[in-house]
């Protein structure tokens, strides 16, 4: 089985900075994709950052250039870094990996970005 668990939401004022993190519960190897997705409330889920085995990324156009994703494979972990945030960025984050034609999900975090 294949466990992840996300932490580091909740609420951030318009313009600041937050972390989010996702621990694998495996070899984060396993996964040849894994990153973030996040579903506002009413909207379909989107994606917001995927990171290769090999260490390419993609990024979701509206988060491009605010924010980065980031693995520390000695830990286990996935990370995004999420910068300049706007009320939009305003959703639920899930950490998702992917192994063969397998998704595994976590529960999700609450981001709120509020003044």
């Amino acid at each position: 089985q294949v466990q992840l668990v996300e932490s580091g939401g909740g609420l951030v004022q318009p313009g600041g900075s937050l972390r989010l993190s996702c621990a694998a519960s495996g070899s984060i190897f396993s996964f040849y994709r894994m990153g973030w997705y996040r579903q506002a409330a009413g909207k379909q889920r989107e994606l917001v950052a995927v990171s290769t085995i090999g260490g390419s990324t993609i990024y979701g156009d509206s988060v491009k250039g605010r924010f980065t994703i980031f693995r520390d494979n000695a830990k286990n972990m996935v990370y995004l870094e999420m910068g300049s945030l706007k009320p939009g960025d305003t959703a639920v984050y899930y950490c998702n990996g992917k192994i063969g034609t397998q998704d595994y999900w976590g529960q999700g975090t609450q981001v709120t970005v509020s003044s």
